[in-house]
């Protein structure tokens, strides 16, 4: 393959990739803010702490997105190191979510319904860009080479079973 036919598939890959990140994040957007307004509106807890139990709800809500459909061709032989990575960069990026609507409510009294949500979506909008380079790079680890052929040779002839595919120049007993 040519060098730009792999930069173009490169590039493709990761869009395909970036537009799974974007569908599962909407979605957690979506139960982000529903979750924060809906504890904003019915109890007394503060703008703050209730939006960070909103993010905590959305956290849980994407690591099932990210896992079983994002990421659903990444390694998986690690889970409690995966998930581990997973909570620590969800928590930094929460950190920097709820930092935005912290600041915002307290450092500069902007603490209306709609002064809440579009800090809280900008908060998201930043900890975003955090978390698709954490989570890409530290926590959903792209499978070796040899391991990904082997994966393709399985996708590609379904009924030959997974313990059958060795690896290349490795000798069944």
């Amino acid at each position: 393959m040519s060098e730009r036919g792999a930069l173009r598939t490169r590039l493709d890959l990761l869009a395909r990739e970036v537009a799974k990140f974007g569908a599962v994040g909407g979605l957690g957007l979506v139960v982000n803010i529903a979750v924060s307004n809906l504890i904003w509106r019915t109890t007394d807890i503060p703008v703050v702490r209730a939006g960070l139990m909103g993010t905590v709800v959305a956290i849980l809500f994407n690591y099932v997105g990210f896992r079983y459909w994002t990421y659903r061709d990444r390694d998986k032989s690690g889970r409690t190191r995966e998930l581990t990575l997973f909570l620590l960069f969800s928590a930094a990026g929460a950190v920097i979510e709820t930092g935005v609507l912290y600041l915002a409510t307290y450092g500069f009294g902007w603490n209306s319904p709609v002064q809440s949500n579009v800090f809280k979506v900008v908060g998201i909008s930043i900890a975003t860009l955090f978390r698709f380079w954490s989570y890409r790079t530290w926590v959903f680890r792209t499978l070796p080479v040899e391991e990904a052929v082997l994966s393709t040779d399985r996708f590609l002839d379904p009924r030959r079973p997974a313990d059958e595919v060795t690896a290349p120049g490795h000798v069944s007993p």
